[in-house]
């Protein structure tokens, strides 16, 4: 008889794409969803939670991989009869399962329909160094005005909200533009839908990285990248090209020389005139608000989302510089976008919705306050009760409660306590502050041990003796005074209780 096969054990690996959190991590992501949650519902925005998963359908078009073109989401089809079950999909943002909540509730909620999302979304895409399938996102939308006050509105939100985690001013700039301008350029250079509009678009997408010079480039003849290999232009004459270069390099030293130049560049094209106005109640709004050419300014190279905005869009950036994985200094970049798109929750009822919103890459901006050292590079874990006597766990365990009870953070060792000095050593992988020891002498003399391990890891690496005597890492206090003596050490610490 044929021995049976054994079955292999399974890798323990992160599926590709993915990553673990850890409590560091899982800690400064929650406080910061915090902080932008408090500046959403002070300005009036109410919280939605909607399913993870949306019907294929209700997504609507995916945000292909270049590389996977049917790719994008995550999706798979119900077990049904005959093969017809749905085809269901993890959602891959926060602003289409927003539209089909619209659609679905719009006789129950009011209008203009304010609200905030947090979660993960999923893109079924090629992964790369920083590049996940799974990432939090942080977004807040109005549906139903179409008044430019809402636009103004989110970019004024936007700037408050990167404050109030700690991107200080002239570390960031929100910028904002039209997609109407731009489609009032290209009905100027006589662009219709198409193979070369698409081509020009691409390319108007490249000017932050290739600059004016770039551009007139790419859209003539072609040039060569940073690596020596050459792309292909679109191919039109200088003078074709002109009008798009104009509206690039608009950006004047206030507001109102931008959209002078804006509208020069968009000629007599009615929807390019019409996208101008509308940054110009954008500016007057801001202004009227005190937000200042310091925090939120009108960019015309702000082209993001070219096929899905229908007007104001707009980007914030951090400006401080880093260094990349080559030492290189570089600028930070984009931390959040969004703008006006009023065609999504059309799909749902046939009538249009004019709506807004922005998001928030929340992992990002998670990595430029690191960056910046805004974020505490250690994590600091509970204070720990050592167990001396295994027959005495109810004491431990009172004495566990009554910390807990004032508020502090506090566990009992769980471990085998045959060795103490493991104890000790599990309380220093937790990035514990303290360890509270009380074997039988001490409970005997009605006190206990405080172990200061925050100072005691200090005295390790440099104290002198004299230190060591002057302030003892570890010292006796009564039993009953245990609560209030860890508390003051903790703040003596500066430790978050």
């Amino acid at each position: 008889m044929a021995k049976p096969k054994k079955q292999p054990r399974p890798k323990a690996v992160t599926p590709k794409g993915f990553r673990d959190y850890f409590g560091q991590d899982v800690t400064q992501r929650s406080e910061m969803l915090q902080t932008i949650a408090g500046v959403y519902h002070r300005y009036g925005f109410d919280a939605l939670e909607s399913s993870a998963v949306e019907t294929v359908e209700a997504l609507g078009k995916f945000l292909p991989d270049v590389d996977r073109p049917n790719a994008g989401v995550f999706a798979w089809q119900e077990e049904d009869e005959g093969d017809k079950g749905e085809w269901m999909a993890l959602r891959y943002d926060l602003t289409a399962p927003l539209a089909r909540v619209y659609a679905q509730h719009r006789n129950d909620l009011p209008t203009p329909y304010r609200r905030y999302a947090m979660g993960p979304v999923w893109r079924n895409e090629k992964p790369g160094p920083g590049r996940y399938r799974q990432f939090y996102q942080c977004d807040a939308d109005t549906v139903g005005s179409a008044s430019m006050a809402a636009d103004a509105e989110i970019c004024a939100m936007l700037s408050d909200t990167l404050e109030a985690v700690g991107i200080p001013r002239g570390d960031y700039i929100v910028r904002v533009n039209n997609r109407k301008v731009l489609n009032g350029v290209l009905e100027v250079m006589g662009l219709e839908e198409g193979e070369t509009r698409e081509a020009v678009l691409r390319t108007i997408d490249k000017f932050d990285k290739v600059g004016e010079a770039g551009v007139r480039e790419l859209l003539g003849k072609g040039r060569l990248d940073a690596s020596g290999a050459y792309i292909d232009g679109v191919g039109l004459a200088p003078e074709q090209a002109e009008p798009v270069i104009a509206f690039l390099t608009s950006r004047a030293d206030d507001a109102a020389a931008t959209l002078s130049n804006l509208r020069a560049a968009v000629g007599d094209s009615a929807v390019g005139v019409e996208g101008v106005d509308e940054l110009e109640q954008i500016a007057a709004l801001l202004d009227a608000g005190g937000y200042g050419s310091d925090r939120i300014v009108i960019d015309p190279s702000v082209v993001r989302g070219l096929g899905y905005y229908t007007g104001p869009v707009y980007e914030a950036e951090l400006t401080f510089e880093i260094l990349d994985e080559k030492g290189r200094k570089r600028q930070f970049g984009s931390v959040a976008g969004g703008g006006r798109y009023d065609d999504l929750v059309k799909r749902f009822t046939g009538q249009e919705v004019p709506a807004t919103g922005v998001s928030i890459g929340v992992d990002r901006l998670l990595a430029a306050l690191r960056e910046k050292g805004r974020l505490g590079s250690v994590e600091r874990g509970p204070v720990v009760v050592t167990v001396m006597d295994r027959d005495r766990m109810a004491d431990y365990q009172a004495m566990v409660a009554e910390l807990r009870s004032a508020g502090i953070r506090a566990e009992v060792y769980l471990g085998n306590p045959k060795n103490f000095g493991n104890q000790l050593k599990y309380a220093d992988r937790r990035n514990a502050p303290v360890a509270i020891i009380e074997g039988a002498e001490e409970k005997e003399r009605g006190i206990v041990q405080v172990k200061d391990l925050i100072l005691g890891a200090q005295i390790a690496e440099n104290a002198t003796l004299e230190e060591w005597k002057e302030r003892p890492s570890q010292f006796e206090v009564p039993r009953d005074t245990l609560v209030a003596r860890v508390r003051a050490l903790l703040e003596e610490q500066d430790v978050q209780v």
